[in-house]
């Protein structure tokens, strides 16, 4: 049987879905990305904002109508929305046969054998478990990068944030099962590891009576063949100097840490349930800055939080113009069911937010540009990801640019490179977040 799978929220969820990806084809299940040849379909869904939720319904009712009129045999909802509204799902979308909760993902194969089978039933586990998985991971990132995730979960218990109410609490992966499935993906050709969780900073915590990222990032740069090591989703208040030195001194791994800072505002903080101060933050990245002077800063801010005063939009705009940081989204706030903000006072009209979203991005895109300007006549080891073959131009990524998200390198080159290969190459020019450059030489790091 053909299963199209569709994978949406985060790159945390994408792990999840490959995950299942093998598990089904390990049962012997074809997959398909053509809905039309479909005989099955698994949606993996998100609900971490409301444009998630949304996105999540209207793919399941969009695969509830081919439900319906027969053209697919089986619909499964899994993932964060499936976990968090089931009852919901079961009673406005009956076309859904089953449901697969957070931590019951390991049990997708077993689940589309009884829906093909006209046997419904819902597989909801311990909010706390992690599910197991002894079957081969499929890697949908095209081969050469891939997300490594190093825990489940999430303690922080910030105000906004349903995550811990649908991943349960922070579980992290023991190191051996981590190296093992990250020793197999750089033997089937992936350069770059890309390690996320709720937050990376905590790996170890609970198995080991201690963070262990350190250890963790040192093991990882032992494999042969990787090339790269990138960490996402880092806590301000979890960076210790150990981690800042392993960063420092490990070569594979990218001078780039995402630091999730919210906002600026010590008030704003305390009210979102952050353990940071604008002070702590300043230091952190000064800190960071210091010892890494070409390190690339990503993070993101929540802009009209309930109660957010202009004068407090106003300290976080002049926050992020003094910062400079490389890379920086801006979220509007999203009222969450079930979290303590949905109920604070002063929730903040959705013009406003629009408004002060547009803001921020405007300004740190003059920041965004100007970085980008500065990069001309550096020269940069850069991973190929495709090509633009009528241009004779190649399209890559360096050390400051996390799939998906940031920026790309444009490479012009008289010799034919393939999908993962290094080269070194030196910027000529910048447009807008995009460098351009030429193959100075091989990469030989």
């Amino acid at each position: 049987m053909k299963v199209l799978f569709i994978s949406l929220g985060c790159d945390k969820n994408l792990v999840d879905s490959e995950m299942m990806l093998g598990i089904l084809v390990q049962r012997g299940y074809t997959i398909t990305d053509d809905e039309n040849e479909a005989d099955a379909v698994v949606v993996n869904t998100c609900c971490f904002i409301n444009d998630a939720k949304e996105e999540s319904i209207n793919t399941l009712l969009e695969m509830a109508a081919l439900r319906q009129k027969g053209s697919i045999k089986a619909l499964i909802a899994a993932g964060c929305l499936a976990q968090r509204y089931k009852d919901e799902i079961q009673a406005e979308i009956p076309e859904v046969d089953a449901i697969i909760g957070t931590t019951a993902t390991d049990a997708v194969a077993d689940a589309l054998d009884m829906a093909v089978k006209g046997k419904s039933r819902n597989y909801i586990n311990d909010i706390n478990r992690t599910p197991v998985y002894d079957k081969k991971r499929i890697v949908t990132t095209g081969g050469h990068y891939a997300y490594l995730k190093i825990a489940e979960g999430c303690d922080k218990h910030c105000t906004y944030c349903i995550i811990p109410k649908v991943r349960g609490n922070y579980r992290s992966i023991p190191m051996e099962s981590l190296l093992d499935e990250a020793r197999a993906l750089v033997q089937d050709g992936v350069r770059e590891l890309i390690l996320v969780a709720q937050e990376t900073t905590l790996y170890g915590i609970d198995l080991y009576g201690g963070k262990r990222l350190p250890q963790l990032l040192h093991s990882l740069c032992g494999i042969e063949g990787l090339k790269w090591v990138r960490i996402l989703y880092c806590y301000p208040e979890e960076i210790t100097d150990e981690l800042i030195d392993t960063i420092k001194n490990e070569p594979k791994i990218c001078n780039y840490l995402d630091i999730p800072i919210q906002h600026a505002n010590d008030r704003i903080l305390k009210l979102m349930g952050r353990l940071t101060s604008r002070q702590e933050i300043k230091d952190i990245v000064a800190r960071l800055r210091k010892e890494i002077p070409d390190i690339c800063l990503r993070t993101t801010l929540i802009t009209g939080f309930p109660s957010e005063t202009d004068e407090e939009h106003e300290e976080l705009m002049e926050f992020v113009n003094e910062m400079e940081f490389d890379r920086l989204g801006v979220f509007t706030y999203s009222s969450e069911e079930g979290t303590p903000a949905e109920l604070f006072d002063g929730q903040t009209d959705e013009d406003v937010k629009l408004e002060r979203q547009k803001e921020l991005m405007e300004l740190q895109q003059d920041i965004a540009f100007d970085n980008a300007k500065n990069m001309t006549g550096s020269i940069l080891d850069v991973m190929i990801e495709g090509s633009i073959p009528e241009d004779d131009i190649y399209v890559a990524r360096c050390y400051r640019d996390a799939p998906n998200v940031d920026g790309l390198v444009f490479v012009r080159s008289d010799r034919e490179l393939m999908t993962g290969d290094f080269v070194r190459v030196r910027i000529t020019n910048s447009y807008e977040y995009d460098l351009m450059g030429e193959v100075e030489d091989e990469f030989t790091k």
